[in-house]
């Protein structure tokens, strides 16, 4: 049952003349957009079309948690690695923690016979900064950037707010190295040759002819948001974004009833939209597939739509080798007991961690959660730690830096906005600073000259981490809640995130950080680890929709999670599970077949509850519906009635 769908011819023009080099130097092609919405499968599938082209290509993953291994059928990892049956073609999968060793390593070697064992000490103790591991993966990036074998580089970056955060790098680690002295990436006087390389990196990415930038996203208003904000904030960098890719969008063949015809009509209001606010040449499409893109053969069709104008192929008869009549049996697997036992508070503050890939539906299963938990009488606040949040849209309502309600009684919302938790955190160190030494009363110190000292340690781009973390460590003391939920970033950087209390309580024992100057957080931090480590009073919940690379990448999460921080995966949510009622045809039950299978491997790989999430006509936006929504999935509505007090009629 193969079907047909109709590419446009001066589309994939144009997309073609963005993506292929065009000169006689090395060329780069960077894809974006949040998590989980096809950006590394577009990677692949473009790497191998310019392979197959006859450019040499190499394509670099530096998202925290690749998949380029999956998608090819063959482990990659941290050195560039040739790829089985495409000549031309290699890849690597940017290790950060490998990345920060070789950083450290190529930073202390050259100074070994030039200083003391104590200076060297020193040296090393400013390297054992948490982020050497975010300039050392940027340096790898810089060093694919200066690489004359290839002709063209692609970049399958993190999701959208990181990868505007490594774009911002250079700008910002060149203005500290100016400063000259000492900083948290080496010794500025060694690292002249750095210097050098940002400003060349700098110059590089705001070069149309060299570098190419493109968005890729869902049929979704909510994905096309996101990339105009991130557009936007890109060309405050001075890069501007060519392309537009969006995925996934259900081919019109397959939709034979209200349901889906209703989607698919939303979606191409979508696509249309985003051909009017962007170039219409620009913007391509690609079709969902009734399995999953992995393999030579669909990656090649991918490209051959994108960027030869063919017709996208849907073969919905014969794509999985599944069980066709298999489907979801929402009763039987359900959890329901259990997940209400994980959602609900005991007599402690309970915090409630909702992590996993971009785009498998975080935000609104949180903020489901938060709302479910508020009607049971629960004081509840809902926090966003994702760079591209979108509470706001979810909830309809403002969501700032500092908890404010979002319409429901017991329930309020906040966000991590970066520049006002450095700001604070700027403040915080400051007062601290000008505290301390008058209480000293030392005459012979320069007290004036000792703060401006830390203010210009305050400038370094590693301050916003420490600010990030200062803030997400602030939400475990706010008063008055019985819940916290916290809707994380996607996640690599949610293991980042989640292990910066230990390593920043490290690095501030040694007494690196603003040379003392911080406030003393060591025990505050021991505290919070251990109430993450609590799972009486801490739940992690991976939310991911059943296939094979969002499975994959949660359960290795979950992996590092317990090993390196020692938190143990509590709840797991399986997302977007497609309805029994809708979609009578092959290509549907491919789908359903697909997601039972994968249902089972989550169910043998996660010791834990398991929530089940049908997907949905329209997201759930609003209270009204997400009220709706948490009754279908949280089994909390039960609880708020057990727990309602009995009226005694007068």
């Amino acid at each position: 049952m193969a079907q047909t769908e109709q590419s446009a011819g001066t589309t994939a023009t144009t997309a073609r003349e963005i993506v292929e080099p065009s000169g006689d130097e090395t060329e780069f092609v960077f894809f974006s957009g949040k998590g989980g919405v096809g950006k590394s499968t577009v990677s692949c599938a473009t790497a191998t079309w310019l392979a197959d082209n006859d450019y040499e290509t190499l394509l670099v993953t530096t998202d925290p948690a690749p998949n380029l291994s999956d998608i090819f059928g063959q482990a990659i990892g941290h050195e560039v690695t040739a790829i089985d049956g495409i000549e031309n073609l290699s890849a690597i999968e940017i290790d950060p923690d490998t990345a920060a060793e070789e950083y450290r390593q190529e930073t202390i070697e050259p100074m070994r016979e030039l200083l003391g064992e104590e200076e060297i000490e020193t040296v090393e103790e400013q390297l054992n900064s948490p982020c050497v591991e975010e300039i050392a993966a940027f340096d790898n990036f810089v060093d694919f950037m200066d690489s004359p074998e290839y002709d063209a580089v692609v970049f399958d970056t993190a999701p959208t707010g990181h990868t505007i955060r490594l774009m911002e790098l250079p700008s910002d680690w060149n203005a500290e190295l100016e400063k000259g002295g000492s900083t948290c990436i080496g010794p500025a006087a060694s690292m002249e040759d750095k210097k050098q390389d940002y400003e060349r990196a700098i110059d590089t990415l705001q070069d149309d002819d060299r570098t190419s930038f493109a968005f890729v996203g869902k049929p979704e208003d909510s994905s096309i948001d996101e990339i105009e904000r991130s557009a936007s904030d890109l060309a405050d960098l001075g890069i501007e974004s060519q392309l537009l890719i969006l995925n996934g969008y259900l081919p019109e063949s397959v939709c034979e009833d209200p349901f889906f015809e209703g989607k698919r009509a939303d979606e191409q209001a979508v696509i249309e939209r985003a051909r009017e606010e962007f170039d219409a040449d620009a913007t391509a499409t690609y079709p969902l597939q009734p399995g999953e893109i992995a393999g030579l053969d669909l990656l090649a069709d991918v490209g051959g739509v994108l960027y030869d104008g063919r017709e996208a192929t849907v073969d919905a008869g014969t794509a999985t080798d599944v069980d066709a009549d298999g489907g979801v049996d929402f009763d039987a697997m359900a959890d329901a007991d259990a997940v209400v036992g994980q959602l609900t508070p005991g007599d402690e503050t309970q915090y409630l961690f909702f992590t996993g890939k971009g785009g498998v539906g975080k935000s609104t299963v949180a903020s489901t959660a938060a709302t479910k938990l508020a009607e049971a009488g629960h004081e509840t606040l809902v926090v966003t730690t994702d760079p591209a949040a979108h509470l706001e849209d979810i909830f309809g309502e403002p969501v700032g830096h500092e908890p404010t309600s979002v319409g429901q009684e017991n329930l309020d919302a906040a966000r991590i906005d970066q520049e006002k938790a450095l700001a604070e955190y700027r403040e915080q160190v400051l007062d601290h600073v000008t505290e301390m030494y008058e209480n000293k009363g030392d005459t012979q110190i320069d007290v004036d000259a000792a703060i401006a000292n830390v203010e210009e340690e305050l400038e370094s781009p590693c301050a916003e981490e420490m600010a990030a973390l200062e803030k997400f460590v602030s939400y475990f003391d706010e008063d008055g809640y019985d819940v916290v939920v916290f809707d994380t970033a996607p996640t690599g950087h949610t293991l980042r995130l989640l292990e910066l209390p230990s390593d920043w309580k490290g690095f501030m024992d040694l007494g690196s950080l603003t040379k003392g100057a911080a406030p003393a957080k060591g025990d505050q931090y021991d505290e919070v680890i251990e109430t993450m480590k609590d799972p009486e009073q801490s739940t992690f919940a991976f939310v991911m929709y059943p296939e094979y690379t969002p499975m994959m990448e949660a359960y290795r999460a979950a992996a590092d999670l317990e090993d390196q921080v020692g938190i143990e995966t509590s709840l797991v949510v399986a997302n977007y599970l497609l309805p029994e009622e809708y979609g009578d045809n092959a290509f549907f039950a491919n789908r359903r077949a697909q997601q039972a299978q994968y249902l089972d491997e989550i169910r043998d790989r996660f010791d834990a509850p398991l929530m089940l999430a049908p997907l949905r006509r329209d997201e759930p936006i609003g209270l009204d519906e997400l009220s709706a929504f948490g009754e279908e999935i949280t089994g909390l509505a039960d609880v708020a009635e057990a727990d309602a007090p009995e009226v005694t009629p007068s």
